[in-house]
């Protein structure tokens, strides 16, 4: 029965290849200096193994990406208070995009990466799709907030990896005085909005 192992074989090869890369992009300053022959050496797979799991260098980090970002997936889907879906709209919205930025600060290299890759859209991009919907989803819950798609890509737009590479790189804003900075704008952003009882 060669099928089931060929399907083994092609998961394990997978995960393989996920940890050079994963290890290879940790250890280099651009990720442009990772190539795919690299991640391939590194894995112990052919490249031919490598393009046809994952496509092309953006498949990689995508997938990367995803598996990366999965710890965080759980915890919004089903996970307790801040990020799980029992905590109030008002408290989540925040708490949501404190994950994003946490992400992102935590895998600069790879989110700027995964950002700039490609000719389409970053917005057309199936991660950013995940967080706007689900962003929106929460905001549309809070009453009388207005517009919950655009306030959903704005407050995304705060989060974006070439911004977030810029302030701390070139602004050298420290960790926690960005991510007090987005908790204030997502403060007076949800303020604004006539559901508010407090303003």
């Amino acid at each position: 029965m060669p099928e089931p192992r060929s399907r083994k074989d092609a998961a394990r090869n997978q995960e393989a290849v996920l940890k050079a890369a994963d290890s290879l992009f940790a250890r280099h300053e651009s990720p442009e200096d990772v190539t795919m022959a690299d991640v391939a050496a590194a894995a112990g797979v052919g490249k031919g193994t490598l393009f046809r799991a994952f496509g092309d260098r953006a498949g990689l980090l995508r997938a990367l990406y995803e598996a990366r970002l999965e710890p965080i997936r759980e915890a919004v889907e089903a996970g307790p208070p801040p990020l799980g879906p029992a905590t109030p709209p008002r408290d989540r919205v925040p708490a949501l995009l404190d994950a994003v930025l946490c992400f992102k600060l935590d895998n600069r290299r790879l989110a700027l990466a995964l950002e700039e890759s490609g000719s389409t859209s970053p917005y057309r991009a199936e991660h950013y799709e995940r967080w706007h919907s689900l962003l929106r989803d929460v905001l549309e819950q809070i009453p009388g907030l207005a517009d919950s798609d655009f306030t959903a890509h704005a407050l995304l737009a705060a989060t974006r990896a070439d911004l977030v590479e810029h302030l701390t790189g070139d602004s050298r804003i420290p960790r926690e005085g960005m991510r007090a900075q987005l908790a204030n704008f997502v403060t007076k952003v949800l303020a604004a909005q006539p559901g508010n009882k407090d303003g």
